[in-house]
Protein backbone atom coordinates (compact mmCIF):
# COMPACT_ATOMS: atom_id res chain seq x y z
CA UNK A 1 0.00 0.00 0.00
CA UNK A 2 1.39 3.49 -0.79
CA UNK A 3 1.49 5.80 1.32
CA UNK A 4 -0.99 8.84 1.26
CA UNK A 5 -1.17 12.51 1.66
CA UNK A 6 -3.81 14.88 2.38
CA UNK A 7 -3.20 18.78 1.05
CA UNK A 8 -6.40 20.93 2.57
CA UNK A 9 -7.07 24.46 1.32
CA UNK A 10 -6.06 26.85 3.92
CA UNK A 11 -8.79 29.16 5.79
CA UNK A 12 -7.29 31.55 8.24
CA UNK A 13 -6.99 35.22 7.22
CA UNK A 14 -4.40 36.76 5.21
CA UNK A 15 -3.09 33.16 4.18
CA UNK A 16 -2.87 32.48 0.26
CA UNK A 17 -0.23 29.73 0.36
CA UNK A 18 -0.73 26.03 -0.04
CA UNK A 19 1.46 23.24 1.37
CA UNK A 20 1.89 21.47 -2.24
CA UNK A 21 2.57 22.45 -5.41
CA UNK A 22 2.97 19.98 -9.04
CA UNK A 23 6.33 19.93 -9.18
CA UNK A 24 6.76 18.58 -5.83
CA UNK A 25 3.62 16.16 -5.91
CA UNK A 26 5.97 14.20 -8.68
CA UNK A 27 8.60 13.96 -6.48
CA UNK A 28 6.38 12.45 -3.64
CA UNK A 29 4.60 10.39 -6.17
CA UNK A 30 8.54 8.55 -7.41
CA UNK A 31 8.90 7.95 -3.56
CA UNK A 32 5.91 6.08 -3.10
CA UNK A 33 3.47 8.75 -1.88
CA UNK A 34 -0.02 9.01 -3.25
CA UNK A 35 -0.95 12.78 -2.69
CA UNK A 36 -4.62 13.78 -2.81
CA UNK A 37 -5.61 17.72 -2.43
CA UNK A 38 -8.87 19.55 -2.01
CA UNK A 39 -10.43 20.88 -4.68
CA UNK A 40 -9.48 24.63 -5.28
CA UNK A 41 -6.48 24.31 -2.08
CA UNK A 42 -4.26 26.46 -4.72
CA UNK A 43 -6.73 28.85 -6.79
CA UNK A 44 -5.04 31.45 -4.08
CA UNK A 45 -1.78 30.75 -5.56
CA UNK A 46 -2.79 30.71 -8.77
CA UNK A 47 -2.07 27.15 -9.02
CA UNK A 48 -5.58 25.52 -10.52
CA UNK A 49 -6.85 21.81 -9.98
CA UNK A 50 -6.29 20.55 -13.21
CA UNK A 51 -2.04 21.62 -12.62
CA UNK A 52 -2.16 19.23 -9.53
CA UNK A 53 -4.26 16.27 -11.32
CA UNK A 54 -1.47 16.78 -14.43
CA UNK A 55 0.93 15.34 -12.03
CA UNK A 56 -1.76 12.26 -10.79
CA UNK A 57 -3.02 14.13 -7.57
CA UNK A 58 -6.32 13.38 -6.54
CA UNK A 59 -8.53 16.34 -6.38
CA UNK A 60 -11.32 15.58 -3.28
CA UNK A 61 -13.72 17.88 -2.41
CA UNK A 62 -14.20 17.10 1.74
CA UNK A 63 -10.97 15.91 3.80
CA UNK A 64 -10.04 12.06 3.58
CA UNK A 65 -8.41 10.31 6.10
CA UNK A 66 -4.47 9.97 5.17
CA UNK A 67 -1.00 9.09 6.62
CA UNK A 68 -0.05 12.10 6.09
CA UNK A 69 -1.36 15.83 6.33
CA UNK A 70 0.43 18.84 4.50
CA UNK A 71 -0.84 22.65 5.78
CA UNK A 72 0.76 25.37 5.97
CA UNK A 73 -1.43 27.00 8.67
CA UNK A 74 -2.61 24.85 11.97
CA UNK A 75 -4.93 22.64 11.39
CA UNK A 76 -8.52 23.87 12.94
CA UNK A 77 -10.23 22.01 15.57
CA UNK A 78 -12.63 20.35 13.44
CA UNK A 79 -9.62 19.51 10.73
CA UNK A 80 -8.07 17.50 13.73
CA UNK A 81 -10.96 15.80 14.55
CA UNK A 82 -11.20 14.35 10.94
CA UNK A 83 -7.61 13.00 11.23
CA UNK A 84 -7.45 9.63 12.14
CA UNK A 85 -5.54 8.85 15.41
CA UNK A 86 -1.73 8.06 14.36
CA UNK A 87 -1.68 10.43 11.10
CA UNK A 88 1.42 12.28 10.78
CA UNK A 89 0.61 15.63 10.73
CA UNK A 90 3.44 18.53 8.92
CA UNK A 91 2.38 22.36 9.66
CA UNK A 92 3.12 25.30 11.41
CA UNK A 93 1.84 25.73 14.83
CA UNK A 94 3.76 28.04 17.32
CA UNK A 95 2.58 26.48 20.04
CA UNK A 96 2.63 28.97 22.69
CA UNK A 97 -0.12 30.86 21.01
CA UNK A 98 -2.59 27.47 20.20
CA UNK A 99 -3.00 26.25 23.34
CA UNK A 100 -6.01 24.38 22.40
CA UNK A 101 -4.68 22.77 18.78
CA UNK A 102 -2.12 21.03 21.17
CA UNK A 103 -4.16 20.00 23.27
CA UNK A 104 -6.12 18.66 20.26
CA UNK A 105 -3.48 17.04 18.62
CA UNK A 106 -2.20 15.70 21.93
CA UNK A 107 -5.79 14.15 23.07
CA UNK A 108 -6.62 13.09 19.02
CA UNK A 109 -2.78 11.25 19.15
CA UNK A 110 -1.79 12.83 15.82
CA UNK A 111 2.14 12.88 15.27
CA UNK A 112 2.72 16.81 14.81
CA UNK A 113 6.17 17.70 13.11
CA UNK A 114 5.82 21.96 13.90
CA UNK A 115 8.09 23.21 10.86
CA UNK A 116 8.81 26.09 12.96
CA UNK A 117 10.52 23.54 15.21
CA UNK A 118 12.65 22.35 12.31
CA UNK A 119 16.35 22.55 14.14
CA UNK A 120 18.48 25.46 12.25
CA UNK A 121 21.24 22.79 12.09
CA UNK A 122 23.30 22.21 8.50
CA UNK A 123 21.72 19.02 7.55
CA UNK A 124 18.27 20.58 8.25
CA UNK A 125 18.70 23.90 5.99
CA UNK A 126 16.78 22.01 3.17
CA UNK A 127 13.73 21.64 5.86
CA UNK A 128 14.14 25.04 7.38
CA UNK A 129 11.04 26.64 6.57
CA UNK A 130 11.28 29.72 8.75
CA UNK A 131 14.31 30.65 6.57
CA UNK A 132 12.96 29.68 2.98
CA UNK A 133 9.52 32.17 3.92
CA UNK A 134 11.73 34.71 5.80
CA UNK A 135 13.81 35.22 2.52
CA UNK A 136 10.68 36.00 0.88
CA UNK A 137 9.30 38.34 3.43
CA UNK A 138 13.20 40.15 3.08
CA UNK A 139 12.47 40.56 -0.54
CA UNK A 140 9.17 42.15 -0.34
CA UNK A 141 10.08 44.39 2.41
CA UNK A 142 12.53 45.88 -0.18
CA UNK A 143 9.88 46.70 -2.27
CA UNK A 144 7.62 47.69 0.70
CA UNK A 145 10.03 50.63 1.40
CA UNK A 146 10.31 51.20 -1.84
CA UNK A 147 6.73 51.38 -2.86
CA UNK A 148 6.10 53.74 0.13
CA UNK A 149 8.26 56.30 0.34
CA UNK A 150 7.66 59.83 -1.44
CA UNK A 151 10.89 59.23 -3.67
CA UNK A 152 13.28 57.42 -5.04
CA UNK A 153 15.68 54.51 -4.27
CA UNK A 154 18.33 55.21 -6.70
CA UNK A 155 20.56 58.10 -7.68
CA UNK A 156 18.95 59.51 -10.64
CA UNK A 157 20.43 62.50 -12.88
CA UNK A 158 18.19 64.41 -15.10
CA UNK A 159 18.49 67.67 -17.58
CA UNK A 160 17.94 70.01 -14.64
CA UNK A 161 19.95 68.18 -12.04
CA UNK A 162 20.59 64.92 -10.05
CA UNK A 163 18.97 63.11 -7.27
CA UNK A 164 20.43 61.47 -4.35
CA UNK A 165 19.97 57.58 -3.55
CA UNK A 166 17.72 56.88 -0.61
CA UNK A 167 19.58 55.28 2.49
CA UNK A 168 17.52 51.93 3.88
CA UNK A 169 18.42 51.33 7.42
CA UNK A 170 18.36 47.17 8.15
CA UNK A 171 17.60 46.18 11.48
CA UNK A 172 18.96 42.41 12.05
CA UNK A 173 20.75 40.32 10.05
CA UNK A 174 19.19 37.21 9.46
CA UNK A 175 17.99 35.42 6.50
CA UNK A 176 15.16 38.05 5.78
CA UNK A 177 17.22 41.42 6.44
CA UNK A 178 20.42 40.09 4.55
CA UNK A 179 17.27 39.68 1.97
CA UNK A 180 16.16 43.18 2.50
CA UNK A 181 19.66 44.43 2.32
CA UNK A 182 20.19 42.74 -1.06
CA UNK A 183 17.07 43.52 -2.25
CA UNK A 184 17.14 47.68 -1.66
CA UNK A 185 21.02 47.56 -2.87
CA UNK A 186 19.61 46.30 -6.55
CA UNK A 187 17.41 49.14 -6.24
CA UNK A 188 19.62 51.27 -5.81
CA UNK A 189 19.74 52.36 -2.86
CA UNK A 190 22.09 53.14 -0.05
CA UNK A 191 22.05 50.63 2.63
CA UNK A 192 23.27 49.69 6.22
CA UNK A 193 22.83 46.77 8.46
CA UNK A 194 22.92 46.67 11.90
CA UNK A 195 22.68 43.41 14.27
CA UNK A 196 23.75 42.69 18.00
CA UNK A 197 26.31 39.91 16.57
CA UNK A 198 29.32 42.04 15.32
CA UNK A 199 30.00 38.54 13.63
CA UNK A 200 27.28 39.00 11.07
CA UNK A 201 29.54 42.09 9.67
CA UNK A 202 30.73 40.28 7.22
CA UNK A 203 27.49 38.91 5.71
CA UNK A 204 26.08 42.79 5.59
CA UNK A 205 29.10 43.43 3.52
CA UNK A 206 28.63 40.77 1.08
CA UNK A 207 25.57 41.80 -0.08
CA UNK A 208 26.99 45.46 -0.22
CA UNK A 209 25.90 46.97 2.53
CA UNK A 210 27.41 48.83 5.35
CA UNK A 211 27.60 47.56 8.63
CA UNK A 212 26.65 49.33 11.75
CA UNK A 213 29.27 49.08 14.53
CA UNK A 214 28.04 50.62 17.57
CA UNK A 215 31.96 49.76 19.48
CA UNK A 216 30.16 47.43 21.41
CA UNK A 217 30.06 43.58 21.49
CA UNK A 218 26.95 41.85 22.21
CA UNK A 219 29.05 38.56 21.66
CA UNK A 220 29.26 36.57 24.85
CA UNK A 221 30.61 32.60 25.45
CA UNK A 222 29.52 29.81 23.65
CA UNK A 223 28.01 31.85 20.57
CA UNK A 224 25.54 33.70 22.92
CA UNK A 225 24.39 37.21 23.02
CA UNK A 226 25.61 38.44 26.52
CA UNK A 227 24.04 41.33 29.06
CA UNK A 228 25.37 44.56 28.06
CA UNK A 229 25.92 47.46 30.96
CA UNK A 230 23.90 50.14 31.39
CA UNK A 231 26.67 52.51 29.46
CA UNK A 232 27.13 49.82 26.66
CA UNK A 233 23.44 50.32 26.15
CA UNK A 234 23.55 54.62 26.32
CA UNK A 235 26.41 53.89 23.84
CA UNK A 236 24.54 51.49 21.32
CA UNK A 237 21.17 53.55 21.48
CA UNK A 238 22.68 57.02 20.63
CA UNK A 239 24.94 55.29 17.40
CA UNK A 240 21.80 53.68 16.19
CA UNK A 241 19.81 56.90 16.75
CA UNK A 242 21.50 58.77 14.46
CA UNK A 243 21.47 56.01 12.03
CA UNK A 244 17.61 55.48 12.21
CA UNK A 245 17.20 59.28 12.24
CA UNK A 246 19.55 59.58 9.07
CA UNK A 247 17.55 56.80 6.93
CA UNK A 248 14.62 57.52 4.61
CA UNK A 249 13.53 54.02 5.27
CA UNK A 250 14.14 51.77 8.32
CA UNK A 251 13.22 47.97 7.76
CA UNK A 252 12.91 45.68 11.56
CA UNK A 253 13.01 41.82 11.52
CA UNK A 254 13.36 40.96 15.07
CA UNK A 255 10.89 38.54 14.79
CA UNK A 256 10.58 35.48 17.84
CA UNK A 257 8.49 32.80 16.39
CA UNK A 258 5.39 32.14 18.50
CA UNK A 259 6.51 35.03 20.68
CA UNK A 260 6.47 38.85 21.07
CA UNK A 261 8.49 40.55 18.88
CA UNK A 262 10.97 42.90 21.06
CA UNK A 263 10.67 46.73 20.73
CA UNK A 264 13.82 47.80 18.74
CA UNK A 265 12.80 51.24 17.56
CA UNK A 266 11.56 53.78 20.66
CA UNK A 267 8.67 56.57 20.42
CA UNK A 268 11.40 59.13 20.33
CA UNK A 269 13.25 57.61 17.71
CA UNK A 270 10.86 57.79 15.56
CA UNK A 271 9.41 61.50 16.42
CA UNK A 272 13.29 62.38 15.43
CA UNK A 273 13.32 60.84 11.79
CA UNK A 274 13.12 62.56 8.55
CA UNK A 275 9.89 63.84 7.76
CA UNK A 276 8.45 61.46 4.61
CA UNK A 277 10.65 58.09 6.27
CA UNK A 278 9.26 54.79 6.18
CA UNK A 279 9.46 52.05 8.54
CA UNK A 280 8.40 48.45 7.53
CA UNK A 281 8.32 46.41 10.21
CA UNK A 282 8.42 42.54 9.36
CA UNK A 283 7.61 41.69 13.15
CA UNK A 284 3.77 42.53 13.05
CA UNK A 285 2.62 39.19 13.27
CA UNK A 286 4.27 39.32 16.89
CA UNK A 287 2.85 42.78 17.58
CA UNK A 288 5.38 44.58 16.01
CA UNK A 289 9.39 46.01 16.74
CA UNK A 290 8.16 49.68 17.83
CA UNK A 291 5.73 50.82 20.59
CA UNK A 292 4.01 53.13 17.94
CA UNK A 293 3.36 49.66 15.11
CA UNK A 294 -0.60 48.76 14.19
CA UNK A 295 -0.17 44.77 13.10
CA UNK A 296 -1.76 44.68 9.78
CA UNK A 297 -2.02 48.38 9.54
CA UNK A 298 -0.04 51.02 7.60
CA UNK A 299 -0.08 54.43 9.75
CA UNK A 300 1.22 57.46 9.79
CA UNK A 301 2.87 58.83 13.42
CA UNK A 302 4.55 62.20 13.58
CA UNK A 303 7.24 62.34 10.48
CA UNK A 304 7.27 58.85 9.89
CA UNK A 305 4.88 55.80 8.42
CA UNK A 306 4.80 52.30 9.87
CA UNK A 307 3.89 49.91 7.67
CA UNK A 308 3.32 46.27 9.61
CA UNK A 309 2.14 43.86 7.19
CA UNK A 310 0.76 40.60 8.40
CA UNK A 311 1.91 37.26 6.91
CA UNK A 312 4.53 38.66 4.12
CA UNK A 313 4.96 35.15 2.50
CA UNK A 314 1.57 35.20 1.66
CA UNK A 315 1.76 37.69 -0.99
CA UNK A 316 4.17 35.66 -2.65
CA UNK A 317 2.17 32.56 -2.73
CA UNK A 318 3.10 31.04 -5.60
CA UNK A 319 6.82 30.93 -5.04
CA UNK A 320 6.16 30.22 -1.26
CA UNK A 321 4.74 27.44 -2.17
CA UNK A 322 7.36 26.41 -4.11
CA UNK A 323 9.84 26.72 -1.12
CA UNK A 324 7.27 25.78 1.77
CA UNK A 325 6.21 22.28 -0.49
CA UNK A 326 10.10 21.69 -0.96
CA UNK A 327 10.95 21.79 2.75
CA UNK A 328 8.10 19.37 2.99
CA UNK A 329 9.53 17.12 0.51
CA UNK A 330 12.93 17.02 2.24
CA UNK A 331 11.43 16.30 5.69
CA UNK A 332 8.83 13.64 4.45
CA UNK A 333 11.95 11.84 3.12
CA UNK A 334 13.43 11.17 6.66
CA UNK A 335 10.45 9.22 7.00
CA UNK A 336 9.28 7.23 4.25
CA UNK A 337 11.57 4.54 3.45
CA UNK A 338 11.08 2.41 0.19
CA UNK A 339 7.77 3.40 -0.05
CA UNK A 340 6.85 2.82 3.77
CA UNK A 341 6.21 5.03 6.56
CA UNK A 342 9.25 4.73 8.98
CA UNK A 343 9.90 7.03 11.52
CA UNK A 344 13.49 7.31 13.01
CA UNK A 345 13.08 8.86 16.50
CA UNK A 346 17.41 9.02 16.26
CA UNK A 347 17.24 11.16 13.55
CA UNK A 348 18.20 14.43 15.71
CA UNK A 349 15.57 16.44 12.96
CA UNK A 350 12.71 14.21 13.41
CA UNK A 351 13.31 14.29 16.83
CA UNK A 352 13.89 18.20 16.96
CA UNK A 353 10.58 19.15 15.55
CA UNK A 354 8.34 16.56 16.82
CA UNK A 355 5.22 18.63 18.77
CA UNK A 356 3.15 15.56 19.25
CA UNK A 357 3.24 11.82 19.43
CA UNK A 358 1.11 9.06 21.01
CA UNK A 359 -0.72 11.05 23.07
CA UNK A 360 1.77 12.95 24.31
CA UNK A 361 3.35 16.98 24.01
CA UNK A 362 6.86 16.13 23.11
CA UNK A 363 8.44 19.09 22.80
CA UNK A 364 9.20 20.29 26.51
CA UNK A 365 8.50 24.31 25.82
CA UNK A 366 5.33 23.35 24.23
CA UNK A 367 4.08 21.24 27.44
CA UNK A 368 4.93 23.96 30.00
CA UNK A 369 3.38 26.72 27.45
CA UNK A 370 -0.10 24.33 27.86
CA UNK A 371 0.15 23.86 31.75
CA UNK A 372 0.71 27.34 31.97
CA UNK A 373 -2.58 27.96 29.80
CA UNK A 374 -5.03 25.33 31.64
CA UNK A 375 -3.44 26.07 35.15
Amino acid sequence: MPVSLFVPGETREHEKRVALVPSVANKLAKMGIECSLQSGAGLAARIPDNAFEKEGVKIVSAPVKTDLVFSVQPPSLADIEQMAPGTVLCSFIYAHREPEIVRALRDRQITCFAMELIPRITRAQAMDALSSQAALSGYAAGLMAATNLSRILPMMTTAVGSLRPAKVLVMGAGVAGLQALATAKRLGAMIEGYDVRAEVKEQVESVGGKFVDTGVSASGEGGYARELTEEEKAQVEQVITRHIQQADAVITTAAIPGRPSPKIISEAQIMGMKPGSVIIDLAAEGGGNTPLTVPGETVGVGPATIVAPLNVPSRLAEHASELYARNLQNLVGLMVKDGELAIDWEDEILAGAVLTHAGEIRNEAARKALETAEA
